[in-house]
Order: C-alpha cells, then structure tokens, then sequence
C-alpha cells in the first residue's frame, strides 16, 4: 500500500501535514506526537523580524471552531534559522516553512534567508496586510498576487506554494494568477474572517475586533474551495479547514488535494494528525485502493 505522494518533485510519506500556526516548529507537540510519522511539518509563519503580534484577547472559542487574531506572533528568521530548523532536522520528516511579510521586500528577505537552508519548500502566506497598498492583503487581489508570487520564484531555491485566501470573491482567479505567476503548488483555505462580541461586557470578544474562524465549521467551505480549484489549475493543492478525522482529509482528497493539513484541532488534541494518518491507511485497505494517488480528484 503506498501513501507517498509527490509535489513539485519533493516527495513525502503520507499526505499529512499540518496548519501553519497550529504547531509552532513542532517544538510543544513533539512530547505528544512522533514528528517522523508526520510528511512534513509546516511551520509557524516566519517574518524578516520578530513580530510582536496583536494586543490580547486574541483567541475566542466559537461554536464548531475558533477566532484567532495573533498577529502572526514570530521571534523572526534569524532564531527560526539558528533554533528551529536544526531541531526539526532531528526528525525523518519534511520542513515547509510558512514566510510573511507586510511588503514585497519582507517577504524576498525571508525567501533569500532560507535560499541555503535545508528546508523542503516554501509557503507564503499571502493573508498577510500589504502596507503600501492600504493594508489589503496580497491574496485578494489577483494581480498582487501574481506579482508578488513573480517575484518570490525569482529569489526562491526551493518550491513554492502560495498559499490562498479564502476571503476573496472568487478563489479561482486567485488560484489562475499563483498559477500564471510559477507557483509550484497552492494551499487553502486559509482562515475566514469572522467576529465574536461578548453580550455581558457589552464589548468585542477579541481586542482586534476580527478574527480568524478556523475549525469544523469551515470545512463545507473549504472542500468546495479545494474542488473548485481543482478544476480551474494543474498545480497540486493542499487542502485544509476544519479537518478532524480521517474522513474529513478524505474529503478533500477526493476533491483534489494532493495533500492535506490539520489545523485548528491540533489545539483540542494533539493526536489527531496521527488519527488522521492511520486513518487513511486503514480506509484504503477496507476499499481495497493500493495507492493512495487513485483517491486523489477521484470525485468529479
């Protein structure tokens, strides 16, 4: 029974990854979960500096899911490097280093920075505020994506996945322009924006106001994003949104990931990624599937 799949020429044991900011580098989860077992970790977004993040309270439970407003909180690439990937060089497992920035030359600082590192692949977070452009993020605009993915492949040694929005009109024009611009892959959905408002203090839940749902309640969304992509562009995607079971990664296989991330439930427990990954072995022994890239797009 094979699990491995490939992605712009890199291959991994099994389709798992893990959410970008759901993990750390791996660090507070390897006391719980065998990194080895994972195909690759996938970093907390790393900036050209430390960020501080936004002001607390910054996360708030909501029904089926989560807000997070953090900011994108990171000690920036000069620790990530010295820190963070000699300690994940331990494990027989893939590194895809999530990369943000809040203008183009951030993001290029980064991407240059990591150009000699022994990490796998690149995910920049294009969710991120453009700060020359209004604070818009780069993924909403179809032609700022394709620019900055331009210029991100110039500078890049390792294979890039840009990684969309899903706050956006139409995600498959954004998906075209990653794809136009050279990404190597895609990945989505990122968070949806929402707001929570506490009834008893009369005030909002998370002090920016906004925030991130992630979580269960956004996996329909995110599956249909994922087939739609599916059939708009020829880059492999990696699927995520609410995943918590084998199932639901199933789900988005079918529907034309070529990998799948678990996010938010990696903060209920744990071991879901190992659930996950045991899960889909066993679904594709009970039906009989040898290899684990006949599932993927199956459903059309």
């Amino acid at each position: 029974m094979n699990t491995q799949v490939t992605i712009a020429g890199v291959d991994f044991k099994n389709p798992v990854t893990v959410g970008s900011g759901t993990f750390g580098s791996g660090m507070e989860y390897s006391d719980f979960v065998d990194l080895s077992r994972l195909g690759a970790v996938t970093t907390k977004g790393v900036a050209p500096v430390p960020w501080e993040g936004n002001p607390t309270p910054r996360v708030c439970e909501v029904y089926s899911g989560m807000l997070n407003a953090i900011g994108l909180q990171n000690p920036g690439i000069d620790v990530f490097c010295e820190r963070d990937i000699p300690f994940l060089r331990q494990f027989d497992t893939r590194i895809i280093v999530n990369v943000c920035g809040k203008t183009e030359e951030e993001y290029e600082a980064v991407v240059e920075r990591l150009a000699d590192e022994p990490v796998d692949m690149l995910e920049i977070n294009v969710s991120c505020p453009n700060v020359k452009e209004g604070a818009i993020a780069f993924g909403q605009n179809a032609q700022a994506l394709e620019h900055i993915t331009r210029r991100i492949k110039a500078k890049a040694k390792q294979p890039v996945i840009m990684k969309l929005s899903p706050n956006v009109t139409d995600i498959t024009e954004m998906a075209r322009a990653a794809e136009a611009a050279g990404a190597d892959a895609i990945s989505l959905i990122n968070t949806i924006t929402g707001m929570k408002i506490d009834i008893e203090r009369r005030t909002f839940a998370l002090a920016n106001k906004t925030g991130g749902l992630s979580g269960p309640a956004i996996r329909p969304v995110a599956v249909r994003m994922v087939y739609q992509c599916a059939q708009t562009v020829k880059i492999p995607i990696i699927g995520m949104g609410g995943i918590a079971t084998a199932e639901d990664a199933l789900e988005f296989i079918l529907a034309g990931a070529t990998m799948v991330a678990v996010g938010a439930m990696n903060f209920v427990d744990p071991e879901t990624t190992i659930r996950v990954i045991d899960g889909i072995e066993a679904y594709m022994r009970s039906h009989d599937v040898d290899d684990i890239r006949d599932l993927i797009g199956a459903v059309r």
